[in-house]
């Protein structure tokens, strides 16, 4: 039986985190927060946030932490995973983790301008550029108001 699978989409909590296996392969580590619009009576309302913690290999890990900033929404698909661990002090926690196949830029509220990489990897034109209005650097301005459907 497979890993269940999964899409996310939301805001990266902080930059992608790009580090270096011991036999060199490439991982960058994110947090996706999404945070949901639900009704109560005639309102809608921001609902609670999912932080969900997203891991990214290879190529894909350095395009990433090359390209996408805190703040950036993004779409991710990937398997879900089960990780337990005991802290310091002897407890034993377990955390759902998301073992990303595909992380994009989301185009819902940014533009977003795609560079081509060649088969060894090797970008052909400068580097992906994702642009949002510089007031609004969450991209927050075009979240409906409340008498839209949520999204």
């Amino acid at each position: 039986m497979s890993d269940p699978t999964t899409t996310i989409s939301g805001a990266l909590a902080a930059d992608p985190d790009l580090r270096y296996a011991p036999q060199g392969r490439a991982v960058a580590n994110m947090r996706v927060a999404h945070t949901p619009r639900v009704k109560q009576g005639d309102q809608w309302v921001d609902g609670e946030t999912l932080w969900m913690p997203v891991t990214l290999w290879g190529q894909p890990a350095e395009h990433a932490a090359e390209c996408l900033r805190k703040g950036d929404r993004v779409i991710v698909t990937g398997r879900l995973k089960s990780r337990s661990f005991e802290t310091r002090e002897g407890e034993k926690r377990t955390v759902i983790e998301l073992d990303a196949d595909e992380v994009g830029a989301s185009i819902k509220f940014a533009t977003v301008t795609v560079t081509k990489t060649g088969r060894a990897g090797q970008q052909s034109k400068p580097g992906r550029q994702q642009s949002k209005p510089a007031d609004d650097p969450w991209g927050t301005a075009a979240v409906p108001d409340d008498s839209e459907a949520p999204f």
